[in-house]
This record gives structure tokens, C-alpha cells and sequence, in this order.
């Protein structure tokens, strides 16, 4: 039997491998692993490892790592922390493969534990760009430390042979949270006015806004810029998420805590939607606002028009459902004033995702359970101009 091991660090992760887990933990021929660590353990961030706990899953390890504190040096402590904790979790339960999606600085501890392990390491999400952040070294050093990869779109398994790694390796299989677009019954408005206890009945704009780690600031003057653009459009509620635990991450949360005390009938802030509620959001919305990946990811399925603003997914594929703009306040306005023209919206009505369309975390289970990890470790550089 195979032991998998996954690994999940925030809330929006945690959305996106969800099916992957639950294919996990119910198959016969796999132990699951579960080891859960970072934002899901922060009071501050919700504390969602209770809805991991609600959903039925045995957490086999709680990785206590994040500091109270988002300065660098906070977090290259909750690094060093976090490759600590998860290296006692790997030699305690021997995984034969451990799985890490996406680009945050835990998950790279956590490969690089695995590494100094010798414990095959499967990555979801590789090959993509963001030109903004610091995840994007991350990412791609994540794929150097990686045996298995799966990836987005075609393009996205390009740059991974790209970056030396075997073809037969890597795999195309989408954006396996789109699978929870596909098989979740999302909820009506009405049910999710309830639910959230806010008044959507009209119009309103989803917001996520994170820090852009790369610039001096965060970004903050970027995210003032944007609520002063939304001061424009006062007849639209706004549903606003937290940012993640990213440098600089409270600094935007602080300015988000006081744009929401001045404007407490109108304004949504909360710290995590989870996945239900969030995507139903995202179904019903007028338009997702900010700078999100799952903006570009998720969203485009629902044909809602996203505004991506500034540089943090800079480099990353967009659809036609996409409008990106530059961070001064008058771009920001007309890109909204774009996206709710009759003109936009007949352009989102008949586009399609880059990022697929569902059913990849079956075929990505199926290709972990099947593969065979003999000798996976060893690792040599695929050299596309001498293969080519």
C-alpha cells in the first residue's frame, strides 16, 4: 500500500486539493497522509483546520510554524520553523511520496525537507510565472526539488522540461480546483446570504488583495488606489477577503480592517469563506477585483470578468474573462467601467478556461497511485536542446 503523504498550509490551498484528499482517503490501495500546518492553525486566519477536521479527514500532523509577525525576517524564521517541523513529520510516518502544490515559502521548506529525506516529492501547480513575488524563485525551485509534476496547461509542462525535468514526468492534467467548480452543489443567493449573514441581493464585486511580496511597500498605495476606485461605486456591495501571511500581509489587513469600519453596511471583510461559499461568490458576483490567482484560475469558468491588478501574476496565462490593469486609481476605474460594459460581458459569455476543464485530481490520483517511485530520487538534468 502507498503511503501519500499532503501537505496544506493555507485555506485557498487547502480548496484546491480537496478532492485529491478525499480520492485519498477513500481508496483501498493508498494511506493517506495529512499534514497541515501555517494559516490553518492561526486564529488570526480563521483557524480553518476546523473545517478540514468538519470534512472528515484524520490530520496525521499539525506543523506549528507561522510567526505573529510578517516582516522578512519573520518569515524566513517561520522558514527555517516550518522545514524543522516538517522534516520530524517525514521521519515519523515515512511517506513514499509527499504532494505539495503551488509557490508558498512552507511548501519549499517542506520539499526541502523531503529532500534531505530522500522522499519523492510531487508538485501540482509548477511551471507558471508570477513576476511580482518572490514565489515565483519558490515555485520554481520547488519543481528542481520535485520527481512527479503536474501541471496547469500544455505551456506550463513546457517551461517544467524547460527548467531539466524528464517528459515523461510531467503532466498536463488542468487546475484541479476547477474540480470543485464541477462537483460541489454551490449554493443559490439566498442560501448564501444566509450563510454569510450579509445582504447580496443586488450587485456586488468579490475582492481578494495580496501583498505584492517584490515591492518595497507590499503594495499598499496599490490597495488604496483600489478602494478609492470603489468609492465610485457606491450601489455595488463588496465582499472583501483577507490577504495571505504574506510580507506585508498585515499592513493591507489594516487598511482593510479600517476601510470596513467606515463603511460597515456595505462592506463584507472576512477572514476565509471556504471553499463553498467562496466559489458560490464567485458564481454570482459582478466581478472578482484584486490579485488573486484564483481570479485567473477559478473564476474564468463561471465567465465572470476579473480585473487582475499590478504585477504579483504578472507573467501567469489569462483568459479572455481577464482585464489587467496597471495600480493608479484611474486604471483601476476604467478596467471596472470594461468590465461591466454589455460589451465585456458578451466576450465572457463565450470564453473558455486555459486552465481546463475539471477532472484533473482524479487523473492526477491515479497517476501518483500508479507510477512507480523505484529509483525516482535519483534525478538527471533533461537537456531540451540535446533532446530536442
Amino acid at each position: 500500500m502507498k503511503k501519500i503523504a499532503i501537505f496544506t498550509g493555507t485555506r485557498a490551498e487547502y480548496g484546491i486539493l480537496y478532492w485529491i484528499i478525499k480520492e485519498l482517503h477513500e481508496r483501498s490501495d493508498t494511506e493517506l497522509q495529512l499534514y497541515v500546518g501555517g494559516m490553518h492553525l492561526s486564529p488570526e486566519f480563521g483557524y480553518t483546520i476546523e473545517q478540514i477536521e468538519k470534512d472528515g479527514f484524520t490530520i496525521d500532523e499539525k506543523l506549528e510554524f507561522l510567526l505573529s509577525s510578517d516582516s522578512p525576517v519573520a518569515v524566513s524564521k517561520s522558514i527555517a520553523l516550518a522545514l524543522m517541523t516538517s522534516a520530524e513529520a517525514i521521519d515519523r510516518n515515512q511517506p513514499d511520496l509527499i504532494v505539495i502544490l503551488g509557490d508558498r515559502f512552507e511548501s519549499m521548506a517542506v520539499a526541502q525537507a523531503a529532500m534531505i529525506s530522500c522522499t519523492p516529492v510531487a508538485h501540482i501547480h509548477g511551471g507558471e510565472i508570477t513576476e511580482g513575488l518572490i514565489d515565483d524563485a519558490i515555485r520554481h525551485s520547488i519543481t528542481k526539488m520535485s520527481h512527479l509534476h503536474f501541471t496547469a496547461n500544455d505551456q506550463y509542462r513546457n517551461r517544467v522540461i524547460q527548467l531539466g525535468e524528464d517528459p515523461s514526468r510531467v503532466f498536463s492534467y488542468g487546475a484541479p480546483g476547477i474540480d470543485s467548480i464541477k462537483k460541489l452543489d454551490l449554493l443559490g443567493k439566498d442560501d448564501l446570504i444566509k450563510s454569510i449573514d450579509f445582504d447580496i441581493t443586488d450587485k456586488f464585486f468579490m475582492i481578494t488583495y495580496h501583498p505584492v511580496t517584490l515591492d518595497s511597500d507590499g503594495a499598499k498605495n496599490s490597495l488604496i488606489n483600489l478602494l478609492s476606485a470603489l468609492e465610485d461605486y457606491k450601489d455595488y456591495k463588496l465582499v472583501i477577503t483577507y490577504p495571505n501571511a504574506d510580507t506585508h500581509g498585515r499592513a493591507l489587513i489594516e487598511i482593510l480592517d479600517d476601510y470596513k469600519s467606515k463603511n460597515e453596511d456595505r462592506v463584507l471583510l472576512i477572514q476565509s469563506l471556504g471553499q463553498l461559499r467562496y466559489l458560490s461568490l464567485l458564481k454570482l458576483c459582478n466581478a472578482v477585483i484584486g490579485n488573486s490567482s484564483s481570479a485567473l484560475i477559478e473564476a474564468p469558468t463561471f465567465n465572470v470578468p476579473t480585473i487582475n491588478i499590478g504585477e504579483r501574476q504578472k507573467g501567469r496565462i489569462t483568459g479572455a474573462t481577464v482585464i489587467n490593469c496597471s495600480e493608479d486609481k484611474k486604471s483601476i476605474k476604467d478596467s471596472i467601467e470594461k468590465s461591466l460594459s454589455l460589451e465585456f460581458l458578451n466576450i465572457c459569455k463565450n470564453a473558455n478556461n486555459p486552465y481546463g476543464q475539471g477532472d484533473s485530481s482524479s487523473k492526477i490520483v491515479q497517476k501518483m497511485v500508479d507510477f512507480d517511485l523505484t529509483g525516482i530520487v535519483k534525478k538527471s538534468f533533461y537537456n531540451v536542446e540535446v533532446n530536442s
